[in-house]
């Protein structure tokens, strides 16, 4: 068992899930800052707006994973090359159109909704209730932003 009563075997397993994750949402923070850049369009002050606001809090996360991994007693990663590796998002590039960022952006988050299911089961199955809570509560908040930015496009 480590410091916070969690066995180190399966603790180790779900601080490399953490990692992927991290990477994952490096990716789709920096997805957002492009759409944020590049928007343009009728609409652009509505998504320019909204962009600002989930890079963010994208931001705020990035930091939460990191520091739950450091709690866990792991090493988070912290290179461009260690997040392409372990990337599994459609990276965005040029895109400025508004329903293609739109949609870049629902499906990053369905990207990182996949890889936290997977976690909230293996943190679940060892009582890891910090990063289940943590992740519990990414699930709640994507969900809803994927349900607004699909009513934005209709």
């Amino acid at each position: 068992m480590n410091h916070l009563g969690l066995p180190n075997k399966e603790t180790k397993k779900n601080i490399e899930l953490l990692n992927e994750l991290l990477a994952n949402f490096q990716v789709y923070y920096q997805n957002l800052r492009g759409v944020h850049w590049n928007i343009r369009g009728k609409r652009f002050f509505d998504l320019h707006v909204k962009f600002e606001e989930l890079y963010n809090n994208a931001q705020m996360r990035v930091d939460e994973i990191a520091e739950r991994i450091l709690t866990l007693d792991g090493v988070p990663l912290h290179t461009f090359a260690d997040y392409l590796e372990l990337n599994k998002i459609k990276v965005g590039k040029n895109v400025s159109g508004d329903e293609q960022a739109v949609k870049l952006v629902i499906e990053s988050i369905q990207g990182l909704l996949k890889l936290e299911r997977v976690l909230l089961q293996t943190t679940d199955e060892i009582d890891d209730e910090g990063t289940n809570s943590m992740i519990s509560d990414l699930i709640t908040e994507q969900e809803k932003d994927i349900w607004m930015l699909q009513a934005f496009l209709g």
